[in-house]
């Protein structure tokens, strides 16, 4: 028996909706499906086609060709066997074959990206084509399921599908006592449905067993589909969301390759392709697109963090957008972005959560406001929208303010040194987040590096601000020179206090200076990110040092690791429950996003030689491990640095398109 094949692809649709699963089709997590629609963008993700088993008749031999895990650890049926080949480019495509017939079948999510109406709508379009010497006779069952994507089906006796057959369509909804479920209807051009509501029981998923979490599930089929294929036909199915207010076109199958055309022709458009942009960039930018949706609460653009499971979160946001939406000359999405976060600024603090319909944003960031400076710079370095620095400095001075009187968390600026310092017991405010049990991991309370070397560029970024605004029209001369001046000596002064993070003995800075004045010593990539922003308060020969050590002791070929190997709470693997996970995931762990804080800071410190990293293993990675076209969360500290949490995340795919360079692939 062929070993399976546990790579998975996924599809988006710029609404947080997606379509995800395996290469061999058997699904191994709660979030494989093939419909996972948002249904209040791009937050209520929830499953309602999990998928088709397919079977196909040739010659009165029956082959089912899909794959399943059960409860007993059976795999059955083994359709994996029969699986000939799988691509990605330019749509998922699985074909199946024996010696007298081939099946194809392709998959595509249309892209909406906007508020979604009857003709624009969370949809999956599915194309079946057939080769074979005789006709054959291929049936397709409906699984189906109506749940919030984080949790699995259970067949209930309250739990029913009402369903209502029309003319090659019908519609579907979920319905139990005192609730009703999202309304939705699956069309076809062609075949004859056969209404047969049966549970399917048990169904396992081995992923989440790894993970230690619930890992059963039981999904309902409501009836099958049967179509008479003559050689060199075409079947199309579509799952659509919600009963249009009016009738729809009759679904013809050259919907699908009009679709595949329209997408090609968004991207190119999107990303301005060229002949010579190399296939590499193009996937490379294929898969940072995946990650900008439309926040229906905000009416406005976001970024997931990561497929399958994160939602929008700032400091994500922030760092993945250089790479993004600057790097690919996505300016109108990178000024909407930054003007999103300024607008929800409160108490000088930008979100590290954006609010669903009628919540509140969260506010546990120390980062992102700092972030969100240094993103601003980065934005009016690119561009030169000197109009959108006088819309957007009065942000620059409610967070500098604040910094300075004092915020949330006792974040405030310690005027004997000008660091700035935190401390507030059971959260986590750096990217550093993980907490367990109520405790974090890694609390990282008092001065941290990373944040006061964010601090004394946003000082330098203020600085020039003030000066420049002071010869603009409107505004008042005096007044913002005292404050370039002011911004400026503060930053002076941030500059002298980086030095009490330098430690001497092991040629490295100290990762936190903690609220008693403790030194914490331990090698983490923080001191990496410390030198990698656009001002940085480190002179060459400690910026040396320091990348020296980070590349002896963190440097891997996936990313930066979260601390030292040889430290004793280092964990070498992110494996095991949520709780062992959330122990590991930084102590140890490689962050494959880190590597662009390496380059920048090798490439301002070390000009004599080149970058000591080479991309083949982590573009390797991108083709054909983990998510095929996507770069995964993390990897595994230890070798072979396995790939592990969400299989798409966007701050590593970001970063990745910063640096790599468009002349290769």
């Amino acid at each position: 028996m062929k070993n399976l094949d546990d790579r998975e692809w996924l599809l988006t649709n710029g609404l947080g909706s997606f379509a995800s699963g395996t290469v061999t089709d058997a699904r191994t997590r709660t979030y494989h499906g093939w419909l996972v629609a948002a249904l209040d963008p791009p937050s209520q993700r929830t499953l309602l086609l999990s998928h088709i088993e397919a079977s196909l008749e040739v010659a009165g031999k029956v082959i089912a060709l899909g794959t399943n895990y059960w409860g007993n650890n059976v795999i059955e049926p083994k359709g994996f066997e029969l699986l000939h080949r799988f691509e990605i480019d330019p749509v998922p495509t699985w074909i199946w074959q024996q010696d007298n017939w081939q099946l194809t079948r392709q998959m595509i999510m249309p892209h909406v990206g906007t508020v979604p109406s009857d003709s624009n709508t969370n949809r999956v379009l599915i194309q079946y084509c057939y080769k074979g010497e005789v006709p054959g006779i291929l049936r397709l069952r409906l699984m189906i399921a109506d749940r919030d994507f984080h949790h699995q089906q259970q067949a209930d006796p309250n739990l029913q599908f009402s369903q209502l057959l029309e003319q090659q369509q019908v519609f579907l909804q979920a319905l139990r006592p005192g609730w009703i479920g999202t309304p939705w209807r699956l069309r076809w051009t062609a075949g004859e449905y056969q209404h047969d509501p049966v549970w399917y029981w048990n169904y396992r998923l081995p992923e989440e067993t790894n993970r230690g979490l619930s890992d059963h599930e039981d999904l309902y089929s409501p009836g099958y589909l049967t179509i008479h294929l003559e050689p060199e036909s075409c079947l199309t199915i579509e799952a659509r969301v919600g009963f249009p207010s009016r009738a729809l076109p009759t679904l013809q199958n050259t919907d699908f390759a009009e679709a595949v055309q329209e997408e090609q022709q968004r991207l190119a458009q999107t990303f301005n392709f060229e002949s010579s942009t190399s296939t590499q960039l193009r996937q490379l930018l294929r898969a940072s697109d995946q990650f900008v949706v439309y926040r229906a609460s905000i009416a406005g653009p976001t970024v997931i963090a990561g497929y399958h499971w994160f939602n929008d979160w700032g400091r994500d946001t922030l760092i993945a957008l250089p790479g993004l939406a600057l790097t690919t000359q996505r300016f109108d999405l990178a000024k909407g972005l930054l003007q999103t976060f300024g607008r929800y600024c409160r108490h000088g603090l930008i979100p590290n959560t954006f609010p669903n319909t009628g919540a509140e944003p969260s506010y546990n960031s120390i980062d992102a406001a700092l972030l969100w400076i240094e993103t601003l710079g980065l934005y009016l370095e690119a561009t030169q929208d000197w109009d959108f620095l006088v819309e957007e400095y009065a942000v620059v001075q409610q967070i500098y303010k604040a910094f300075m009187a004092g915020t949330k968390f006792n974040i405030q600026v310690d005027a004997a040194d000008g660091l700035v310092s935190w401390d507030a017991p059971g959260v986590a405010l750096t990217w550093m987040d993980a907490i367990v049990r109520g405790q974090p991991v890694t609390p990282r309370r008092g001065k941290p590096v990373e944040i006061n070397a964010l601090w004394y560029s946003a000082l330098c970024w203020a600085s020039s601000w003030a000066q420049r605004l002071s010869q603009e029209d409107g505004f008042e001369q005096a007044r913002l020179l005292n404050q370039s001046r002011r911004y400026q000596q503060q930053a002076a002064q941030v500059k002298d206090s980086m030095q009490k993070f330098w430690n001497p003995t092991k040629g490295y800075l100290y990762d936190t200076i903690e609220p008693d004045d403790r030194l914490n010593s331990q090698i983490r990539p923080n001191a990496v990110l410390a030198l990698s922003f656009h001002h940085s308060a480190f002179p060459a020969h400690q910026g040396r040092q320091i990348l020296e050590v980070a590349r002896a002791k963190l440097l891997t070929p996936y990313g930066l690791r979260s601390l030292a190997p040889e430290d004793v709470q280092y964990v070498g693997k992110c494996t095991g429950d949520a709780e062992h996970r959330d122990r590991a995931y930084h102590q140890g762990t490689v962050w494959s996003w880190l590597i662009g804080s390496f380059i920048r800071a090798w490439q301002r410190y070390n000009l004599e030689e080149p970058v000591p990293f080479d991309w083949q293993p982590l573009l390797e990675h991108f083709h054909a491990q983990a998510c095929i076209g996507s770069i995964s969360e993390i990897f595994d500290g230890d070798a072979p640095h396995t790939p592990r949490g969400a299989i798409a995340q966007a701050w590593s795919v970001a970063e990745v398109i910063r640096h790599y360079s468009r002349g290769q692939g």
